[in-house]
Protein backbone atom coordinates (compact mmCIF):
# COMPACT_ATOMS: atom_id res chain seq x y z
CA UNK A 1 0.00 0.00 0.00
CA UNK A 2 0.90 3.38 -1.25
CA UNK A 3 0.93 6.37 2.00
CA UNK A 4 0.59 9.36 0.22
CA UNK A 5 1.97 12.08 3.49
CA UNK A 6 1.35 15.94 2.71
CA UNK A 7 2.48 18.69 5.11
CA UNK A 8 0.60 22.03 4.85
CA UNK A 9 2.83 24.77 7.07
CA UNK A 10 4.80 21.30 8.20
CA UNK A 11 8.20 19.91 6.64
CA UNK A 12 7.50 16.04 6.69
CA UNK A 13 10.97 15.23 8.93
CA UNK A 14 11.56 11.44 8.23
CA UNK A 15 10.82 10.44 12.13
CA UNK A 16 7.34 12.22 11.21
CA UNK A 17 6.94 9.86 8.15
CA UNK A 18 8.42 6.70 10.18
CA UNK A 19 5.88 7.02 13.37
CA UNK A 20 2.62 7.32 10.28
CA UNK A 21 4.36 4.18 8.81
CA UNK A 22 4.72 2.50 11.92
CA UNK A 23 1.15 3.29 13.35
CA UNK A 24 -0.32 1.73 9.54
CA UNK A 25 1.82 -1.26 9.82
CA UNK A 26 -0.07 -1.37 13.13
CA UNK A 27 -3.40 -1.29 11.42
CA UNK A 28 -2.74 -4.72 9.50
CA UNK A 29 -3.68 -7.40 12.54
CA UNK A 30 -7.47 -6.42 11.26
CA UNK A 31 -6.24 -8.26 8.16
CA UNK A 32 -8.43 -5.35 5.92
CA UNK A 33 -7.69 -4.40 2.56
CA UNK A 34 -5.98 -1.16 2.63
CA UNK A 35 -6.20 0.14 -1.11
CA UNK A 36 -4.40 3.25 -0.72
CA UNK A 37 -4.08 6.42 2.25
CA UNK A 38 -3.66 10.10 2.44
CA UNK A 39 -2.55 11.59 5.62
CA UNK A 40 -2.42 15.62 5.43
CA UNK A 41 -1.12 17.31 8.39
CA UNK A 42 -1.62 21.36 8.61
CA UNK A 43 -0.78 23.49 11.49
CA UNK A 44 -3.78 24.62 13.35
CA UNK A 45 -4.53 27.52 15.86
CA UNK A 46 -4.14 25.50 19.01
CA UNK A 47 -1.54 22.68 17.59
CA UNK A 48 -1.63 20.04 14.81
CA UNK A 49 -4.50 18.85 13.14
CA UNK A 50 -3.94 15.25 11.09
CA UNK A 51 -6.86 14.19 9.28
CA UNK A 52 -6.19 10.48 7.17
CA UNK A 53 -8.29 9.16 4.17
CA UNK A 54 -8.14 5.15 3.78
CA UNK A 55 -9.61 3.46 1.18
CA UNK A 56 -10.79 0.14 1.41
CA UNK A 57 -13.34 -2.42 -0.80
CA UNK A 58 -16.29 -0.83 -0.83
CA UNK A 59 -15.86 2.19 1.05
CA UNK A 60 -13.47 5.01 2.20
CA UNK A 61 -12.61 5.42 5.96
CA UNK A 62 -11.95 9.23 7.22
CA UNK A 63 -10.44 10.27 10.56
CA UNK A 64 -9.20 13.46 12.25
CA UNK A 65 -7.54 15.02 15.33
CA UNK A 66 -6.14 17.79 16.47
CA UNK A 67 -3.50 18.31 19.35
CA UNK A 68 -1.11 20.66 20.70
CA UNK A 69 1.34 17.55 20.38
CA UNK A 70 2.03 16.50 16.74
CA UNK A 71 2.52 13.21 17.42
CA UNK A 72 -0.50 12.71 20.26
CA UNK A 73 -2.38 13.68 17.01
CA UNK A 74 -1.02 11.11 14.97
CA UNK A 75 -1.89 8.75 17.99
CA UNK A 76 -4.93 9.92 18.25
CA UNK A 77 -6.34 9.68 14.62
CA UNK A 78 -4.87 6.10 14.23
CA UNK A 79 -6.73 5.07 17.68
CA UNK A 80 -9.83 6.35 15.76
CA UNK A 81 -9.11 4.19 12.90
CA UNK A 82 -8.61 1.14 14.27
CA UNK A 83 -12.20 1.94 15.86
CA UNK A 84 -13.45 1.96 12.64
CA UNK A 85 -11.67 -1.34 10.80
CA UNK A 86 -12.30 -2.87 14.27
CA UNK A 87 -16.42 -1.94 13.61
CA UNK A 88 -16.44 -2.87 9.85
CA UNK A 89 -14.80 -6.33 11.13
CA UNK A 90 -17.31 -7.56 13.57
CA UNK A 91 -19.97 -6.40 11.94
CA UNK A 92 -21.40 -9.56 10.64
CA UNK A 93 -21.06 -10.51 14.03
CA UNK A 94 -23.13 -8.48 15.77
CA UNK A 95 -26.35 -8.72 17.38
CA UNK A 96 -28.09 -6.58 14.59
CA UNK A 97 -27.50 -9.03 11.87
CA UNK A 98 -28.86 -11.89 13.29
CA UNK A 99 -31.87 -13.21 12.10
CA UNK A 100 -34.80 -11.52 13.86
CA UNK A 101 -37.09 -14.82 15.28
CA UNK A 102 -40.03 -13.23 14.01
CA UNK A 103 -38.24 -14.19 10.65
CA UNK A 104 -37.91 -17.64 11.53
CA UNK A 105 -40.38 -20.16 10.88
CA UNK A 106 -42.01 -21.77 12.78
CA UNK A 107 -44.17 -24.68 12.47
CA UNK A 108 -45.45 -25.66 15.67
CA UNK A 109 -48.94 -27.83 17.06
CA UNK A 110 -50.76 -26.12 13.35
CA UNK A 111 -47.82 -27.29 11.29
CA UNK A 112 -47.70 -30.34 9.44
CA UNK A 113 -45.81 -33.22 11.34
CA UNK A 114 -43.01 -35.95 9.32
CA UNK A 115 -45.26 -38.36 7.17
CA UNK A 116 -48.83 -36.02 6.33
CA UNK A 117 -49.38 -34.20 3.08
Amino acid sequence: MIVNITGKDIDITPSISERINERFKKLDKWKAQLIHARVVMNKARNGFKVDVTIGVPHRSLFASAEDPDMYAAINEVFNKLERQLNKIQHKEESRRNIKNVKDIEYEGEGGKEEGEE
